[in-house]
Protein backbone atom coordinates (compact mmCIF):
# COMPACT_ATOMS: atom_id res chain seq x y z
CA UNK A 1 0.00 0.00 0.00
CA UNK A 2 1.25 3.45 -0.87
CA UNK A 3 0.36 6.69 0.92
CA UNK A 4 -2.06 8.79 -1.11
CA UNK A 5 -1.08 12.21 0.20
CA UNK A 6 0.40 13.97 3.19
CA UNK A 7 -2.51 15.97 4.57
CA UNK A 8 -0.62 17.93 7.26
CA UNK A 9 1.16 20.41 4.96
CA UNK A 10 -1.88 20.76 2.72
CA UNK A 11 -4.13 22.18 5.46
CA UNK A 12 -1.84 23.37 8.26
CA UNK A 13 -4.47 25.47 10.04
CA UNK A 14 -6.95 22.61 10.21
CA UNK A 15 -4.23 20.22 11.38
CA UNK A 16 -3.12 22.77 13.98
CA UNK A 17 -6.69 22.87 15.32
CA UNK A 18 -6.95 19.06 15.32
CA UNK A 19 -3.59 18.78 17.09
CA UNK A 20 -4.67 21.35 19.69
CA UNK A 21 -7.88 19.42 20.37
CA UNK A 22 -5.87 16.20 20.65
CA UNK A 23 -3.54 17.90 23.17
CA UNK A 24 -6.47 19.26 25.18
CA UNK A 25 -8.01 15.80 25.43
CA UNK A 26 -4.66 14.39 26.54
CA UNK A 27 -4.47 17.02 29.27
CA UNK A 28 -8.13 16.73 30.29
CA UNK A 29 -7.44 14.71 33.41
CA UNK A 30 -8.44 11.27 32.12
CA UNK A 31 -5.84 8.63 32.92
CA UNK A 32 -3.21 8.35 30.19
CA UNK A 33 -3.39 4.55 30.29
CA UNK A 34 -7.13 4.72 29.72
CA UNK A 35 -6.64 7.09 26.79
CA UNK A 36 -4.17 4.64 25.24
CA UNK A 37 -6.76 1.85 25.44
CA UNK A 38 -9.46 4.06 23.92
CA UNK A 39 -7.23 5.14 21.05
CA UNK A 40 -6.07 1.61 20.38
CA UNK A 41 -9.59 0.12 20.40
CA UNK A 42 -11.11 2.77 18.12
CA UNK A 43 -8.17 2.41 15.75
CA UNK A 44 -8.62 -1.37 15.64
CA UNK A 45 -12.32 -0.97 14.81
CA UNK A 46 -11.56 1.57 12.09
CA UNK A 47 -8.75 -0.52 10.59
CA UNK A 48 -6.20 2.26 10.98
CA UNK A 49 -2.79 0.56 10.89
CA UNK A 50 -0.94 3.83 11.49
CA UNK A 51 -2.87 4.59 14.67
CA UNK A 52 -2.88 1.00 15.95
CA UNK A 53 0.91 0.98 15.65
CA UNK A 54 1.34 4.46 17.13
CA UNK A 55 -0.93 3.97 20.13
CA UNK A 56 0.32 0.48 20.94
CA UNK A 57 3.88 1.85 20.83
CA UNK A 58 2.99 4.85 23.01
CA UNK A 59 1.17 2.61 25.51
CA UNK A 60 4.19 0.30 25.76
CA UNK A 61 6.46 3.28 26.30
CA UNK A 62 4.17 4.42 29.14
CA UNK A 63 4.37 0.99 30.78
CA UNK A 64 1.38 -0.89 29.39
CA UNK A 65 1.91 -4.65 29.19
CA UNK A 66 2.13 -6.56 25.94
CA UNK A 67 -0.57 -8.95 27.12
CA UNK A 68 -3.13 -6.20 27.77
CA UNK A 69 -2.33 -4.58 24.42
CA UNK A 70 -2.91 -7.89 22.63
CA UNK A 71 -6.17 -8.38 24.48
CA UNK A 72 -7.72 -4.96 23.84
CA UNK A 73 -9.43 -6.46 20.78
CA UNK A 74 -10.96 -9.16 23.02
CA UNK A 75 -11.37 -7.16 26.24
CA UNK A 76 -14.77 -8.68 27.04
CA UNK A 77 -13.15 -12.12 27.29
CA UNK A 78 -10.26 -11.06 29.52
CA UNK A 79 -10.13 -10.42 33.28
CA UNK A 80 -7.22 -7.99 32.85
CA UNK A 81 -9.34 -4.85 32.48
CA UNK A 82 -10.92 -2.91 35.33
CA UNK A 83 -14.62 -2.04 35.41
CA UNK A 84 -13.73 1.56 34.51
CA UNK A 85 -11.66 0.38 31.54
CA UNK A 86 -14.47 -1.96 30.45
CA UNK A 87 -16.97 0.89 30.57
CA UNK A 88 -14.60 3.09 28.55
CA UNK A 89 -13.96 0.38 25.95
CA UNK A 90 -17.69 -0.34 25.56
CA UNK A 91 -18.36 3.40 25.24
CA UNK A 92 -15.55 3.71 22.68
CA UNK A 93 -17.00 0.91 20.57
CA UNK A 94 -20.53 2.35 20.65
CA UNK A 95 -19.46 5.90 19.83
CA UNK A 96 -17.06 4.72 17.11
CA UNK A 97 -19.80 2.57 15.55
CA UNK A 98 -22.61 5.03 16.30
CA UNK A 99 -24.43 4.26 13.05
CA UNK A 100 -25.00 0.70 14.32
CA UNK A 101 -27.72 1.69 16.77
CA UNK A 102 -26.38 4.65 18.67
CA UNK A 103 -25.55 4.52 22.36
CA UNK A 104 -28.09 2.62 24.43
CA UNK A 105 -29.51 3.77 27.75
CA UNK A 106 -28.00 0.67 29.38
CA UNK A 107 -24.55 1.53 28.07
CA UNK A 108 -24.93 5.12 29.22
CA UNK A 109 -25.90 3.90 32.70
CA UNK A 110 -22.90 1.54 32.82
CA UNK A 111 -20.55 4.33 31.73
CA UNK A 112 -22.16 6.78 34.14
CA UNK A 113 -21.51 4.34 37.00
CA UNK A 114 -17.76 4.61 36.29
CA UNK A 115 -17.40 8.20 35.07
CA UNK A 116 -18.65 11.57 36.23
CA UNK A 117 -20.66 13.62 33.77
CA UNK A 118 -17.59 15.76 33.08
CA UNK A 119 -15.47 12.66 32.53
CA UNK A 120 -18.06 11.27 30.10
CA UNK A 121 -17.75 14.44 28.03
CA UNK A 122 -13.95 14.08 28.09
CA UNK A 123 -14.22 10.39 27.22
CA UNK A 124 -16.53 11.13 24.29
CA UNK A 125 -14.21 13.87 23.04
CA UNK A 126 -11.29 11.42 23.25
CA UNK A 127 -13.24 8.95 21.11
CA UNK A 128 -14.21 11.70 18.65
CA UNK A 129 -10.62 12.90 18.28
CA UNK A 130 -9.15 9.46 17.61
CA UNK A 131 -11.93 8.73 15.14
CA UNK A 132 -11.01 11.91 13.25
CA UNK A 133 -7.34 10.87 13.13
CA UNK A 134 -8.38 7.37 12.00
CA UNK A 135 -10.50 8.75 9.18
CA UNK A 136 -7.69 10.96 7.94
CA UNK A 137 -5.12 8.18 8.10
CA UNK A 138 -7.32 5.52 6.52
CA UNK A 139 -8.59 7.82 3.76
CA UNK A 140 -5.09 8.94 2.80
CA UNK A 141 -3.28 5.62 3.52
CA UNK A 142 -0.94 7.09 6.12
CA UNK A 143 1.79 4.49 6.56
CA UNK A 144 3.06 3.27 9.90
CA UNK A 145 6.80 2.85 10.41
CA UNK A 146 8.28 -0.62 10.13
CA UNK A 147 9.74 -1.47 13.53
CA UNK A 148 12.53 -3.97 14.01
CA UNK A 149 12.15 -6.72 16.59
CA UNK A 150 13.55 -5.97 20.03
Amino acid sequence: MKARLDYFPLEPELMKAQTALNKAVGESGLEHGLLHLIKLRASQINGCSYCVDLHAHEARTDGETEQRLYLVAAWRESPLFSERERAALAWTEAVTQISHGGVSDDLFAAARAQFTENELVKLTMAVAVINTWNRLSVAFHTMHPVRKAG
